[in-house]
């Protein structure tokens, strides 16, 4: 029986993905909003079993993906079987930069002195600046949709955008609303959250302001796991 290292070194886990398989295997479960089981993963990336579950567990090992047991039929007790191993993405960050940066104790320093600022002065100056960023990035988009784009041509920029900047967008078919699987200073939200959530919904404002008439609207609505910011469609009257 073969013994896993577990991965400590950042740049080693990194360098994980350098495998196709595992690259592979790594998007489908973070883009997936349930966790995956070893069966589902293979059935998807037509590769056996054992190499889906190989990859996984590296990718566990890693630090890269989180796991999670549960009987999949639901049932409990005597006969129920034995839970499944799913994965699925993990909320740890992991940053490589050559030579050390160290953006994320800046990012906290200016945080924790924005929130001692005379409230609400503090948010207000972050949710500006973060307004006129969006509304730059939101103009840009714009321009790349070509003249006078419809609506649909405007949803796709804004999902391209989004994409870009590492919100991970899913749109919701029965409603045709936007989540936001993924927010990029997630580490930063949990001890700033009043301040960073404004931060993002500002933002998404701006971006919604200048791309226009693409019928969606950033609304505040926190859910574990995901962005507080959801673009919902506007409604009449918006």
């Amino acid at each position: 029986m073969t013994t896993r290292r577990a991965v400590s070194d950042p740049v080693e886990a990194v360098a994980l993905l350098d495998d196709p398989n595992r690259r592979r295997l790594y998007e489908l479960v973070t883009v997936s909003r349930e966790a995956i089981s070893r069966e589902e993963a293979a059935a998807e990336l037509g590769i056996s079993r054992e190499l889906a579950a190989h990859h996984l567990d590296r990718l566990l090992d890693a630090g890269l993906l989180e796991v999670e047991y549960r009987r999949l039929s639901g049932r409990t007790g005597p006969g129920s079987g034995r839970p499944a191993k799913l994965y699925k993405r993990t909320q740890r960050d992991l940053a490589v930069s050559f030579p050390s940066r160290r953006y994320d104790v800046a990012a906290e320093l200016l945080a924790t002195a924005f929130d001692r600022l005379d409230a609400p002065s503090g948010a207000e100056a972050v949710a500006g600046v973060a307004r006129e960023l969006g509304t730059q990035v939101g103009l840009e988009a714009r321009r790349n949709a070509g003249p006078r784009p419809s609506p649909k041509r405007l949803v796709t920029a804004l999902l391209d955008l989004l994409r870009g900047t590492g919100y991970a967008p899913e749109v919701d078919d029965a409603s045709g609303a936007v989540c936001l699987r993924n927010c990029p200073y997630h580490a930063l939200a949990e001890s700033h959250r009043v301040l960073t959530c404004g931060m993002n919904l500002a933002w998404a404002d701006g971006v919604a302001g200048a791309l226009g008439n693409s019928g969606l609207r950033p609304t505040l609505d926190p859910k574990p796991g995901q962005c507080c910011v959801v673009f919902e469609p506007a409604r009449a009257g918006d």
